[in-house]
């Protein structure tokens, strides 16, 4: 399994932090945000890692990655000129993603308390369809919701920040495919705001009854605003060497 972690944007939430820098390069605890990301997937036994990330933020990346060699895992970069969408940039992996392989894709901002192994490991066992990681929340109107079906373990579809919620679960920044997302995503028109977004992608497995999901315990964030990112920092403190 290889991955793809997305660490463009522009971090509005956290200007004027990002005038200087791109967010996921931010300090959490004694780290920049990006290096847990990598650590998680590290973990899982993901040692091919790529990274999109806006033209000026490359050589950030490089100074504080590298090619990955002190992290034990293989990292290339892709540049996302201009903001695109998420499936936009998850589409500029497309040349090192080989028609075989499976990934992991990770936005770079959300970071997990749980080992993402097992969840890997799940979705290695599946031949065909897309999985999402799903975690209960107390207001769901601020993420994309989705309407399960249990009797099958499928997503029947995702409503992004709906006003009556079907349910209690919001869909985390971290999602599984095989190769053939990169059809999909050919497929995708862009939204209202001329974005590719990855709801329609996962809608469109959905509507194929292949979206699969993953119930996460522990804690998860976004750290895309100043009071998720001290959470982070507090339950972070110490947790890579």
């Amino acid at each position: 399994m290889k991955a793809v972690i997305l660490a463009g944007g522009m971090g509005t939430r956290l200007k004027p932090l990002t005038y200087w820098t791109n967010k996921h390069l931010l300090p959490v605890a004694s780290y920049p945000m990006i290096c847990y990301g990598v650590a998680k997937l590290r973990e899982a036994g993901i040692r091919d890692i790529v990274i999109v990330t806006a033209r000026q933020s490359v050589g950030r990346f490089v100074e504080v990655l590298g090619s990955g060699r002190d992290w034990g895992v293989s990292i290339l970069y892709r540049v996302q000129e201009e903001a695109g969408g998420i499936a936009q940039a998850l589409e500029l992996a497309r040349p090192v993603i080989g028609p075989g392989d499976k990934l992991a894709v990770l936005l770079g901002d959300n970071l997990f308390e749980p080992s993402l192994a097992p969840l890997a490991a799940e979705f290695e066992k599946r031949k065909d369809g897309a999985m999402v990681v799903l975690k209960e929340v107390g207001d769901p109107r601020r993420y994309g919701v989705p309407k399960l079906d249990p009797a099958t373990g499928t997503i029947e579809f995702i409503e992004e920040k709906p006003d009556h919620p079907l349910s209690n679960f919001c869909v985390t920044g971290l999602y599984f495919y095989h190769a053939d997302v990169f059809r999909i995503i050919d497929q995708v028109k862009p939204s209202q705001r001329g974005e590719l977004e990855i709801t329609d992608v996962n809608n469109a497995y959905a509507a194929a009854k292949k979206l699969h999901y993953h119930i996460l315990d522990g804690w998860w964030t976004d750290a895309g605003t100043f009071e998720s990112l001290e959470e982070a920092s507090r339950r972070l403190k110490g947790a890579l060497p």
